[in-house]
């Protein structure tokens, strides 16, 4: 599991994996330890006393804040809706102009990928206002982290690096099977400590025990399949699926924008938004090209448009593949006119 230390931030400080079951546990659990420990500076133990009476905390996302971190925030008593929103640029990156006053009992929750544009919110200067203020940055990072692991793209991950915790998915980018997230977190008591119970029948030993670091303590070796992937593909081949796979996105956009369609992204990584005009048209595209079987793209709204969503991420897509699809999304939105 160390390796997967190696990819993420490489030359730096060692780090620790754990392995859970996706983004959203890996969100809970690099939360759970910034929860932890800001209210353990305050003199606040949450684990055994809860959060009646606990000291304020504020958390901090951007207006564009992924799903699956404001479950993870929930479900730890933080609330989904007393979050500080702030806004974000064209392309959904966290304006770091606009952060509120920042403190040592509050969390920052950054993005690495969008989820919708795949931009990455602009680490480095915020990582700077929360350091210089005491507060924890915790990084949703589900598929965009592993950027990091290719010499041309790793430029987009600079400043994450200087943050607290972080969230990524074995299953996503890696293309490991499901169920795979990671969670690291840069202070491991403040992780042991949010996680950590030992019970009559159950007493941890001196060696240490995985499941005092993660939510679940009944689970599987899942951390296994992860190894043997970054261990089978290495460095060099983690870096070609993350080059293939940007490649073939810039292909998408560039054949669809050349057909007459409108990409609506800045095309960073492996993610591509297109519009073929009205709503209803582009859903009817959507709707054909997912009958047709040749590829399959889903859809979203994204700051008030309505878009097929393309996420390439396999990797077994060619550019044969890429062409092939090219063709069937301009026969199905040809067929909407």
């Amino acid at each position: 599991m160390a390796e997967l230390a190696a990819h993420i931030r490489e030359g730096s400080a060692f780090l620790q994996p754990e392995a859970v079951t996706g983004a959203t546990m890996a969100n809970f659990a690099g939360l759970a330890a910034a929860r932890h420990a800001i209210l353990a500076r305050a003199g606040w133990d949450v684990e055994d006393d809860g959060l009646f009476g606990a000291p304020p905390l504020t958390v901090v996302v951007g207006d564009e804040v992924h799903v699956a971190a404001l479950k993870a925030l929930g479900l730890l008593g933080l609330g989904r809706r007393r979050v500080h929103r702030v806004p974000v640029d064209a392309q959904g990156r966290m304006r770091a102009d606009a952060l509120p006053p920042l403190d040592n009992r509050t969390i920052v929750c950054v993005q690495a990928g969008n989820v919708n544009s795949g931009a990455f919110d602009p680490s480095v200067e915020i990582c700077a206002r929360a350091r210089e203020a005491g507060a924890w940055v915790h990084v949703d990072g589900a598929f965009g982290l592993w950027a990091a692991g290719s010499p041309r793209y790793r430029h987009l991950t600079d400043g994450f690096g200087a943050a607290d915790s972080w969230a990524t998915d074995g299953h996503k980018w890696p293309n490991v099977g499901y169920d795979c997230g990671i969670v690291l977190v840069r202070d491991p008591v403040a992780l042991r400590s949010a996680m950590a119970l030992s019970s009559a029948y159950f007493t941890p030993g001196q060696q240490r025990e995985p499941s005092q670091f993660t939510p679940e303590m009944s689970r599987r070796a899942r951390g296994v399949e992860l190894w043997a992937t970054l261990r089978s593909l290495g460095r060099s081949g983690l870096t070609d699926l993350i080059d293939r796979t940007c490649a073939h996105a810039q292909r998408f956009a560039n054949g669809l924008r050349s057909r007459g369609f409108e990409i609506l992204n800045e095309v960073v990584i492996n993610q591509v938004l297109v519009s073929f005009g009205s709503p209803a048209r582009t859903k009817a595209v959507i709707d054909r090209v997912q009958q047709d079987g040749t590829c399959w793209c889903g859809g979203t709204e994204w700051q008030g448009r309505t878009a097929m969503r393309i996420s390439v991420s396999s990797w077994a897509t060619t550019v044969e593949d890429v062409d092939a699809s090219l063709a069937a999304i301009d026969r199905a939105a040809r067929l909407q006119e």
